[in-house]
């Protein structure tokens, strides 16, 4: 009997609680009414009669912990219940998938070193010391051209073939003196074995030496004279009486390896005569260019030799090309009143083309620092510089306090411990979530 009349209060509570709520609250005053002796009596347990209406008065787990309620705590909690859990202030909960979705970059924080850069104007201009321009040395007529307009040569490749009487008649004074020379050789030792034999006369001797040393002259002068023509060691080394053709060829070779970057005459073209072409090449070696600058005199005492530069186009498309200064002009432009300075690039890869208009990032002073993010990890909320650290289950906020910084990262000073991981990219859409995380709990 009392466990029929305990089901039936049981039941009733139940089905009035979920259906009517006025009702509800009559039947907890009524029962809360009834002593509490007589509920023991009737086999109630002892307790908040609220406990009777919800019919979860009795069920505790061994360590006397509610059971049901623990459940409904975590209903949400297994991807499974009617809701999410709800983020404690400043924590926003995102799952991997979706950060890689948001494009959301991290890094750890870490040591690094502050730059401060001066940006000058500039202009690509070849290196000096890498250009050549291949002369015609002598009078004569273009009759072989080898290479075209850009293309690659070799230190002392043959790049073009003149005719020239000039190198032709000097072939045949070194040939002749080379001949006589060789006579003069042979009749000097033969007068000096008679003279040691006191068959021949001192005088004899001496004539004979006198002429071999004339001869010796002169085949020195010939080998010099087709030296400063420019036809080498090599090709001087292969004439001989024997073969007299082709004299009047004339090899003309480049003096350093690089481009064609000029060609300024056609096959069969009278060179090196008056009012004829002088030169035939402009050969540049461009795997090195210097950026000429135009530094105010405010900004003069800030700049040093040797120190690094960053080049970079007005698209930054091709940004981080490093160089260093080398030449200062200590004397300014009168027009101006600027200073001339000369930066040099490496430029294997030939991006940088004579003539572009660039921009150099001159680093005029270094600083280390013990904690480094870049620019893009801070966001401003409320006020207060924040970033965002990354959590097993997300990200949350945290205020930092910054010290010094540049273009590119500041230091911070308080906030963050090294090794700490935050996000360095995209990290606006953390801070949208977390408008719409406080949105949520303002409601």
């Amino acid at each position: 009997m009392r466990v029929v009349i305990l089901a039936i209060v049981a039941g009733l509570g139940i089905v009035l609680g979920s259906l009517m709520p006025p009702v509800t609250h009559a039947v907890r005053t009524a029962v809360s009414a009834v002593p509490l002796p007589l509920l023991a009596q009737l086999g109630a347990p002892a307790g908040d009669p609220a406990e009777l209406e919800t019919g979860h008065g009795g069920d505790k787990d061994a360590h006397g912990q509610d059971t049901h309620g623990a459940e409904a705590k975590h209903a949400g909690d297994d991807g499974h219940g009617s809701g999410e859990a709800e983020a404690p202030e400043g924590v926003i909960l995102m799952a991997p998938e979706r950060i890689e979705a948001a494009r959301i970059d991290v890094a750890p924080v870490d040591e690094g070193t502050l730059v401060r850069r001066l940006s000058v104007p500039g202009t690509i201009i070849p290196d000096p010391d890498r250009v050549a321009r291949i002369p015609a040395k002598v009078i004569g007529t273009v009759v072989e051209l080898n290479k075209r307009l850009g293309a690659p040569v070799a230190k002392g490749e043959v790049v073009a073939i003149l005719e020239s009487r000039e190198v032709a008649e000097a072939k045949s004074e070194y040939l002749a003196a080379q001949v006589n020379f060789d006579l003069q050789k042979t009749l000097f030792e033969r007068e000096q074995s008679l003279f040691q034999k006191n068959i021949s006369a001192e005088q004899q001797f001496l004539r004979a030496r006198t002429a071999f040393t004339e001869a010796q002259l002169r085949l020195d002068l010939t080998r010099q004279k087709l030296s400063a023509l420019g036809v080498g060691e090599n090709e001087v080394a292969g004439l001989s009486k024997a073969n007299i053709q082709g004299l009047q060829r004339y090899e003309i070779r480049a003096p350093l390896a690089g481009r064609i970057v000029e060609r300024k005459v056609d096959l069969g073209a009278p060179v090196g005569g008056e009012g004829q072409e002088k030169e035939l090449y402009v050969v540049a070696d461009l795997a090195t260019v210097w950026i000429e600058l135009s530094v105010s005199t405010g900004d003069l005492p800030q700049i040093r030799d040797g120190q690094s530069v960053t080049i970079t186009t007005g698209t930054d498309a091709h940004q981080g090309s490093p160089g260093r200064i080398i030449f200062i002009s200590p004397i300014l432009n009168p027009d101006t009143r600027t200073a001339r300075v000369i930066a040099a690039i490496d430029n294997k890869d030939l991006t940088w083309r004579p003539g572009s208009y660039v921009t150099a990032q001159i680093t005029t002073e270094e600083q280390p620092v013990s904690l480094r993010i870049p620019r893009t990890a801070l966001q401003t909320v409320e006020g207060e510089q924040v970033v965002f650290v990354r959590t097993a289950q997300g990200f949350e906020k945290r205020e930092v306090v910054l010290g010094k910084g540049d273009d590119e990262a500041v230091e911070v000073v308080f906030g963050l411990d090294p090794g700490e991981t935050i996000a360095v990219g995209n990290s606006f859409v953390l801070k949208a979530e977390l408008g719409k995380a406080e949105a949520e709990h303002a409601h």
